[in-house]
């Protein structure tokens, strides 16, 4: 098999043959150009605490270790509270064959409501990968973060990506795609992937990003466009290039650089080294085919920036570091790109929130 990461064409053959299977079957609309939405199942377990199944256990040995109740997940909905661990298993399991590996991350959506979502396997010892060979169900712990969420069978809150062999370009070869065709629209600043800064100096006004509020209502994640900003979210503005992140405090925020995708690659976006400063910028990180890209629709689009502050208050700079792209070939160009012929939200973005909310 060509190395690189599958497209949706070649996921459309791992189902036909029982690599990817599920209950109910597969919708099209999972199928993205580079990954596999994966669906909530119909019962969510409230939880003590994360944990890993480990070398040789089950997740679902390990319930009675961690399991504080459970809750049926119907049509109707069901609340995950701010604050809780909760374990859903998935509609979708695995039978990998040998040379194909798989990794998880939450969806845009997901990530920009601070909702910690991550994927556990049987025997995993980490959160999000996936062996080669690994056959088993798959599980999304979720934990809420900022906002108290209204859960159905079915969403897709996490998508998982498939790779065959190590896909992932070298710096050298990072820049001769560059000279190529131009991945920023400034210069590229090219260290163990494609490093990206914060815009905190707005072409216009002085609006700079979003802070989540402390104390909100429940969102419904069926809800598109629904949400009055205001109510969930504090604008933050600075006119001096600099704003000082509150421990604990959920940002929005947006890169200064215009990114793109080649149709014939993908991208993850990966934390910047814990040196720079005391946050975590990212909870979704796949970049798919064609993002930002002309031919699908794009013309450079910003990266928006899912950023927490930890132990200590930290200011931070127009301009500086906070996160990579690392770049991927595909095995083959995908039928479709990202923002071309599907629902893309986010292409030709800007600082832009979650999909649930509306201005004004």
């Amino acid at each position: 098999m060509t190395i690189g990461v599958l497209p949706d064409t070649m996921l459309q053959e791992m189902i036909a043959r029982g690599e990817i299977a599920a209950e109910p079957a597969i919708i099209p609309e999972q199928i993205q150009p580079a990954s596999l939405d994966l669906r909530l199942g119909r019962v969510a377990y409230r939880l003590r605490a994360s944990f890993l199944a480990g070398k040789g256990r089950r997740v679902e040995d390990r319930l009675d270790d961690f399991e504080m109740h459970r809750m049926a997940v119907t049509e109707d909905g069901v609340v995950l509270e701010k604050g809780c661990v909760y374990l859903v298993p998935l509609m979708e399991s695995l039978s990998l064959p040998e040379g194909i590996t798989a990794v998880a991350n939450a969806k845009s959506s997901t990530g920009r409501l601070d909702l910690l979502t991550r994927l556990i396997t049987d025997e995993g010892t980490e959160f999000d990968r996936i062996p080669e060979g690994y056959q088993g169900p798959l599980y999304a712990e979720i934990c809420p973060r900022s906002f108290s969420v209204l859960v159905r069978p079915g969403m897709r809150l996490n998508q998982i990506r498939f790779r065959a062999g190590q896909a992932v370009l070298t710096d050298p070869e990072l820049k001769i795609l560059h000279q190529q065709e131009p991945l920023v629209d400034g210069e590229a600043v090219i260290d163990e992937g494609l490093g990206f800064s914060v815009d905190l100096r707005p072409a216009e006004g002085d609006l700079v990003g979003y802070r989540a509020k402390p104390h909100t209502g429940v969102i419904d994640l069926d809800r598109i466009a629904h949400y009055p900003a205001s109510d969930f979210w504090e604008e933050v503005r600075s006119d001096e290039g600099r704003i000082i992140l509150d421990p604990g405090a959920f940002y929005i925020l947006v890169s200064r650089e215009a990114v793109t995708i080649p149709p014939d690659h993908a991208a993850e976006m990966a934390p910047y080294l814990a040196m720079v400063g005391e946050f975590r910028v990212h909870y979704a990180g796949f970049f798919d085919p064609g993002f930002g890209h002309g031919a699908a629709g794009g013309a450079g689009s910003r990266g928006v920036l899912e950023v927490r502050c930890h132990e200590a208050p930290f200011a931070l700079e127009h301009g500086q570091v906070v996160g990579r792209l690392v770049y991927e070939r595909m095995a083959e160009e995908p039928k479709q790109l990202y923002g071309k012929g599907i629902a893309s939200n986010y292409q030709g973005q800007g600082l832009k929130l979650a999909k649930h909310f509306r201005m004004g």
